[in-house]
């Protein structure tokens, strides 16, 4: 392994940019995580950048393998691109009204 190598990365110390419950969604730069734990705001948290999760959901119906997006405004993943990060990609099909979906984080880094 090279020596300057530090850490997988798929989980990161990051610092809550608003109070979190674990399980939230959250933007850091262009780093998304979902907290591990709960957080008040600008205190450290460990955040998964990569997985299946359950969160927010906004309006609309999802098919799998869709590109979801997180809206740090609603703090949700939504279908809708304008304005919101790639985050990763519907794992099922939800319904419009679901208020929870299922999403595969692919760790990519915000523009």
């Amino acid at each position: 392994m090279a020596r300057n190598y530090v850490q997988p990365g798929e989980t990161l110390p990051l610092i809550a940019p608003r109070a979190l419950a674990s399980g939230d969604g959250f933007l850091v730069g262009g780093i998304f995580a979902i907290a591990l734990t709960a957080a008040a705001a600008g205190a450290p948290v460990e955040g998964r950048r990569v997985g299946v999760f359950d969160g927010p959901k906004a309006t609309g119906a999802w098919t799998p393998g869709q590109k979801l997006y997180w809206d740090n405004t609603a703090f949700n993943l939504t279908t809708t691109a304008t304005n919101n990060v790639l985050v990763g990609a519907a794992v099922q099909a939800q319904a419009s009204a679901d208020t929870v979906g299922r999403a595969l984080l692919t760790g990519q880094i915000a523009p």
